[in-house]
């Protein structure tokens, strides 16, 4: 017969022995939250420049002058030699792809962006309107099949040699889409969202920490800063721009407001870029902002090109007629890595 005193002991033993197994579980969840954002490369000019195009907002299947736009794109890409494009999100409207087997995949992207000098590498960044659709389905090789130019995942890291870009999956951040009754959205991948969210910004920090490259461009779909319909976006500002800050990052790109617009930071040196009329603008909608960070503000459609050498980069946005809006030049010096 077993005495009290052993019982309890042997209890203690369990208790101690599942608690250590609790605890190991959580660490090897910890850590493995914190992998490193999945890598691309791609190769600058043999001069060591890099230009590339950023559009968001476009997949209306050519309506709302989104083959306008895809047209002067292409007409802009080939003086300019670009390297690839970047799309900025609600990539197909109005919610998303169905599945892979969406004809919204070809009749939005592959039959619009027909130029020659648009038949590069399209890095791209879920929106809001992707994630009432199926998710998985942009993400999936599957697509990349029917049209190779297509890479779009939700967090990642293009490296460029001169510049390194950090994709950031932003719709997650934001707060009103868990509570929105009128959509439905697909989480599958991102709960539980507090956690997704901590792991998302931790391997960010390490990834812009190891950044050694001498342009840091990081691209999201919502706007850090925008006087447009949406305005700025709190959860970013609070959980993301300390970041970008703390790690000297140059420009912010985006879209999910759709405009064209330029603000300066007063605090830090990045450039808020929105490049969100690929399609459908909204006229009119504007808010008022500090005339001394607002740089530049265009309510109609359009897109962004961006030049890259070892000492400038060159920002350019065009409207719907290809006409050139605004200009910026940044400089840093030709050794420097910050």
């Amino acid at each position: 017969m077993v005495s009290n005193s052993a019982m309890a002991c042997l209890h203690e033993k369990n208790v101690a022995s599942r608690l250590h197994l609790v605890s190991v579980f959580c660490i090897s969840l910890v850590v493995s939250g914190f992998a490193e954002l999945q890598r691309f490369q791609h190769a600058t000019k043999d001069d060591g420049s890099l230009s590339f195009l950023v559009v968001g907002d476009w997949g209306r299947r050519g309506f709302y002058n989104q083959s306008a736009v895809a047209l002067q794109m292409g007409r802009i890409g080939e003086q300019l030699d670009i390297d690839f494009v970047v799309s900025t999100g609600d990539n197909f409207y109005g919610d998303g792809l169905r599945d892979v087997n969406d004809p919204a995949f070809l009749e939005s992207f592959k039959d619009v962006y027909t130029a020659t000098s648009l038949q590069k590498q399209w890095y791209s960044v879920l929106g809001n309107h992707d994630y009432r659709g199926d998710t998985e389905a942009q993400l999936s090789p599957a697509l990349r099949k029917i049209d190779s130019r297509w890479l779009c995942q939700r967090s990642f890291i293009l490296n460029t040699g001169i510049a390194e870009f950090f994709f950031v999956d932003t719709t997650p951040f934001v707060n009103k889409y868990l509570v929105d009754q009128d959509h439905n959205y697909d989480w599958r991948a991102v709960s539980p969202r507090g956690t997704y969210v901590a792991n998302l910004l931790q391997d960010l920090k390490v990834a812009l920490n190891k950044s050694t490259a001498k342009w840091k461009i990081v691209v999201g779909h919502h706007a850090i800063r925008s006087v447009g319909h949406h305005g700025d976006t709190p959860e970013l500002i609070r959980l993301l721009l300390p970041i970008l800050k703390a790690h000297n990052v140059d420009m912010y790109m985006n879209g999910h407001d759709h405009c064209l617009e330029h603000i300066s930071s007063l605090d830090s040196p990045i450039q808020y870029l929105t490049s969100g009329a690929g399609s459908k603008a909204w006229r009119g909608d504007v808010k008022s902002y500090n005339n001394r960070a607002m740089k530049f503000f265009y309510d109609g459609q359009g897109f962004m090109s961006v030049k890259l050498t070892g000492s400038d980069a060159k920002i350019a946005f065009y409207d719907v007629l290809g006409r050139l809006l605004h200009t910026w030049k940044m400089s840093k010096p030709l050794h420097s890595t910050m």
